[in-house]
């Protein structure tokens, strides 16, 4: 790209964005004849994507900034009105919006919900912010047609984001994602209005606790043991860190009202974008628990519960018999939690006629076992909690299965069906109540995820994810899958590939008769999954919202027996098999770049 055409980017953008703090920065930079920095800001301009926008906060096409976000909520204010004609004539379209703690985040919120105002759709601002979760609950409770949270979720504090959420509480899926992102490309003006005239003609309206009363009773709503919480809570103590972000008046509010001794991280407490003590707010990775395991350690606590800041993903740490704290995984509690749910729901005689779990494709088969002990059908999706509330909504309309719970491998879970999304408040509840539980069976919950090992088998899972920034991002990320599926891989870790899932093309077949390909029963994604001899799988798949690529590996390894020596074997194995297959992923990833 020629420096003549950056600055007519640039000066484009200057004269498009209203908001002098982004446009000063690009002005800044031309005077400074900053032409790499420029490049990377107006190579591309930041896609309206299926889930919505994320990307880096500043000035540019490819930067989060106001234009963006009142570009991209002009065209989903056009989509809605055209999806709900009658509604729109009548003038009773409404839209929620929330936000977190991230810089700019109600900033952008106000832009949205004023945008929505000015084109006739009432707008639902909360009046701070507020968790992902409860932005999904307040769509359903408010009859609204749309929703919006700002949000990037567990990005590094130089990001921002806006996900898109339909009548239904769950983000966007086709057909309205598609139509959404046509719309927001065809804008050509944006419609506003002041706050105090929107607020005075009633299209903007501000909501706080009315929501969250009733968010807080259907969380606490969702446990199945009140009577031993309220006999035994006095006994399990909490440590609890909300990174900085929106979970703390939530989490402390659900659990305090069970009883329970919550300590809340006090350098993480209070809300703050620029995130102080953490170089990720991402309760998956270990360096940003770091200050609330030394807390737990001190405090002699039984959990470490974190939550990301929009408070819909959910981790955990529990200390083992020599007092050191583990980390685990979204599969491990996912698994756990679900076995629990499941197991109270038997005891209690409250599971459905045609009961169902939905995982992503990308989450470990450990739930499959579990779901195959109870009788209950195990249903695959895309990665993505929006595609297991697509399943969970389709499923209801149509009478074919009645959900019990959901999971993903990014720390998400869901047991209502008053949330659409991921929830990282309610995870937080039940997690306390299955603590509980085993504790009165004089069982650690590490001591726990053992026994379900020796029942179900040992599951070991690895994440690897590379980054490839920049203009060549994109075509490196696409080589890479590209000579996968065209050479494909034959073997990993020494194990066979017997199978090959290519979402992208909607097929499945054997690598020795790559021929005899069978038809694929899932919605189209750019993903290849290898299923090795043995039942390993490895997944590849570029982020949707990051520029990264992220290869999953899913280990199964049964034991030999129920004893402790066997289990320690199967975990041996498991992880020189995992170690093995890393490697050879991150030989391809080498050699892209």
């Amino acid at each position: 790209m020629d420096k003549n055409e950056i600055l007519k980017r640039a000066q484009d953008y200057i004269k498009a964005e209203k908001d002098a703090r982004f446009s000063k920065e690009v002005e800044e930079l031309i005077e400074k004849e900053d032409w790499t920095e420029l490049e990377d800001r107006f190579y591309q301009t930041l896609e309206f994507g299926t889930g919505g926008l994320r990307g880096i906060m500043g000035g540019g096409t490819n930067r989060m900034n106001t234009l963006e976000i009142n570009q991209a909520t002009q065209g989903l204010a056009n989509y809605v009105i055209k999806a709900f004609p009658e509604k729109a004539k009548n003038g009773t379209l409404s839209a929620v919006v929330a936000y977190d703690s991230r810089l700019n985040s109600d900033v952008f919120a106000e832009a949205a919900a004023l945008i929505f105002a000015a084109n006739g759709i009432k707008a639902y601002l909360f009046s701070s912010l507020r968790p992902t979760p409860e932005l999904s609950f307040a769509i359903r409770e408010l009859k609204a047609d749309t929703g919006v949270v700002v949000t990037a979720s567990h990005n590094p504090r130089m990001y921002n984001g806006y996900k898109a959420y339909w009548n239904d509480g769950a983000q966007v899926i086709e057909p309205h994602d598609t139509g959404i992102i046509k719309e927001v490309n065809a804008v050509t003006e944006v419609k506003t209005i002041s706050k105090d005239e929107a607020l005075k003609n009633g299209t903007l309206k501000i909501i706080d606790k009315e929501i969250d009363e009733k968010f807080w009773s259907m969380c606490k709503a969702q446990l199945f043991r009140p009577e031993l919480i309220k006999e035994k809570a006095g006994e399990v103590k909490v440590v609890y860190t909300p990174l900085h972000g929106t979970g703390a008046m939530h989490v402390e509010k659900v659990l305090g009202d069970l009883g329970l001794n919550v300590i809340t991280v006090p350098q993480q407490r209070e809300p703050d974008g620029k995130f102080p003590t953490v170089e990720k707010p991402n309760p998956e990775e270990a360096p940003a628990l770091k200050l609330a395991v030394e807390l737990g350690k001190k405090e002699n606590a039984d959990c470490v519960m974190a939550t990301d800041p929009d408070a819909d993903r959910f981790g955990t740490a529990f200390p083992d018999s020599n007092g050191e704290w583990v980390l685990l995984s979204g599969n491990q509690m996912g698994a756990m939690l679900m076995e629990y749910v499941l197991m109270s729901r038997k005891e209690f005689g409250t599971m459905p006629k045609n009961p169902v779990v939905i995982r992503s494709i990308v989450t470990s088969p450990f739930g499959d076992a579990i779901c195959k002990k109870f009788g209950v059908r195990m249903v695959e999706c895309l990665t993505g909690f929006k595609w297991i509330a697509a399943v969970e909504a389709q499923m209801e309309a149509n009478g074919t299965g009645d959900y019990v719970f959901g999971l993903e491998e990014s720390y998400g879970y869901k047991v209502e069906k008053e949330v659409m999304d991921k929830d990282g408040v309610s995870a937080a509840a039940l997690c306390a109540e299955m603590t509980l539980y085993w504790r009165s069976k004089g069982k650690s919950l590490l001591e726990h995820l053992n026994d379900m090992y020796k029942e179900y088998g040992y599951f070991e899972d690895r994440a690897i994810s590379q980054n490839f920034p920049g203009s060549s991002g994109k075509e490196v990320m696409a080589n890479i899958m590209t000579k996968l599926r065209t050479e494909g891989l034959k073997t990993l870790g020494g194990k066979k590939v017997i199978s090959i899932r290519d979402v992208q093309n909607s097929i499945i077949f054997n690598p020795e008769n790559p021929s005899d390909k069978k038809p694929l029963d899932l919605p189209k994604s750019n993903v290849l999954q290898f299923f090795l001899e043995g039942g390993t799988i490895v997944s590849a798949r570029p982020s949707g919202t990051e520029p990264k690529i992220k290869f999953y590996i899913n280990s199964t390894m049964p034991l030999e027996g129920g004893c402790d020596k066997c289990l320690a074997s199967a975990k041996e194995k498991a992880g020189a098999l995992c170690d093995s297959i890393t490697a050879e992923i991150k030989a391809v990833l080498d050699a892209a770049k």
